[in-house]
């Protein structure tokens, strides 16, 4: 199989070996976070959520890191970044036992979400540095693949916690079988911020930069960097445009997502039936990371065939079609289906839009576009979360919001090759 060759030969390199492996575990240990969380937050019988409480919930718990993302884009671009995947991983052990005992003793109150809302943001803040590290472990034409197996392999990897940690609930004798899967949660973690210690502290940057302010200057003047950073992208269309494309995604993604919940929760399963909601919606999951894993191997075939802008505008098709067919039809079969090719799109665009954010930015500003690009990634979801939230119906089954949907995609693939077009007419 291709993307296995693929990965050993990017393995035999010993420092994105280990910058893989740290990624890896961290987003497993995601996956059985997540499935504690999907149980006692979403699936409990005693909890019914529509889609303004999931709106709720997502901007309660993304939000918060719209606002600290600039600031940690200064961090990402001054501290060493192998120190800050070795203290963001260890950070989350405290909030997520906590969250365990929480759920153990079956308080759901604004304590419980204020803890994963810090977990959560250090995680964002974990992946911003994950991404500004990566071009200092691989040669610069090893990014595309490097960008197709490593955030697909750490998708993948989320899976496989989801997968196991639903398996492993169903088994544990134990009432309070969701605070068990926290506590594995936080160990897990743990073992991501040991297996980071094994990088040297200064091989993942930033680049020396002598006209560079200190930390405290910088923070004095995040409104000033974040206007250097914006004008920066400005020179650079290509990175820039390619932000765009994301956001608008992750826009119509976001929609598509809360949708999917509320169908298995209250559409294709019994909202009292706990169990079969949340395996439906873990099938779901799986298949759309089945998607990424076809997104991680297609991409760079693409990428020898056609240039990396041309195969975002084939994937916006692509999702665009398949979300009005199969996935009007309102099935379980056909849903997974749609979830499958939107699995590809998603991860297919990210790789690109990685790979020309990375090529496109100096390293110098590398951390803080990629912390904006970590925001934007939030805020679009939750603006998505609460369109959903008036136009979702309890249900999730809509055909109005599944034509915008289809309709974004299809917009998004006309404004980005207008842009495009516009570019190469500029020379820009």
């Amino acid at each position: 199989m291709r993307l296995l060759r693929d990965v050993r030969h990017l393995l035999r390199g010993q420092r994105f070996r280990q910058l893989f492996i740290v990624r890896v575990t961290s987003q497993a240990g995601d996956g059985v976070f997540q499935v504690a969380l999907a149980s006692y937050v979403l699936f409990s019988p005693e909890r019914q959520p529509d889609a303004a409480a999931i709106a709720a919930g997502l901007a309660a718990i993304l939000l918060p890191f719209s606002v600290l993302g600039p600031f940690a884009g200064v961090f990402l671009d001054r501290w060493s970044r192998r120190q800050i995947l070795v203290l963001s991983n260890a950070i989350r052990v405290a909030p997520v036992l906590a969250a365990a005992v929480l759920i153990a003793v079956d308080r759901s109150g604004p304590t419980l979400f204020a803890l994963i809302l810090v977990a959560f943001s250090v995680n964002r803040f974990f992946l911003a540095g994950l991404s500004a590290a990566l071009p200092h472990v691989v040669g610069r034409h090893e990014l595309v693949l490097a960008n197709s197996i490593t955030p697909t392999s750490g998708t993948v990897a989320f899976i496989g916690g989801l997968g196991v940690a639903t398996a492993a609930r169903g088994l544990i004798p134990l009432d309070d079988a969701d605070g068990v899967i926290a506590v594995v949660a936080a160990l897990t973690y743990a073992a991501a911020a040991l297996l980071a210690l094994r990088l040297p502290r200064d091989l993942l940057g930033p680049d020396f930069d002598p006209d560079r302010p200190d930390v405290r200057r910088a923070l004095g003047s995040v409104v000033h960097g974040l206007v250097a950073g914006l004008a920066h992208l400005r020179q650079r269309p290509s990175a820039a445009h390619a932000l765009g494309v994301i956001s608008a995604h992750r826009f119509f993604y976001g929609l598509s997502t809360v949708a999917t919940i509320l169908l298995y929760r209250n559409y294709f399963n019994d909202p009292n039936d706990a169990d079969a909601g949340l395996a439906g919606l873990s099938i779901a999951v799986l298949v759309s990371g089945l998607g990424f894993l076809a997104a991680a191997v297609l991409t760079p075939i693409a990428a020898q065939r056609m240039a990396a802008t041309t195969w975002m505008l084939v994937l916006l098709l692509a999702a665009a079609a398949f979300e009005v067919f199969p996935g009007g039809l309102y099935t379980e079969p056909s849903l997974l289906v749609a979830a499958f090719v939107l699995g590809v799109s998603s991860q297919g665009v990210k790789i690109c839009v990685d790979t020309l954010v990375q090529t496109g930015v100096d390293d110098a500003f590398r951390g803080r576009v990629f912390a904006l690009y970590d925001v934007a990634f939030n805020v679009v979801f939750v603006a998505a979360a609460a369109l959903g939230a008036v136009t979702i119906p309890a249900t999730g089954k809509s055909y109005g919001v599944l034509a915008l949907i289809s309709g974004g995609y299809a917009a998004t693939a006309v404004a980005y090759a207008f842009a495009l077009r516009l570019t190469r007419r500029t020379g820009g």
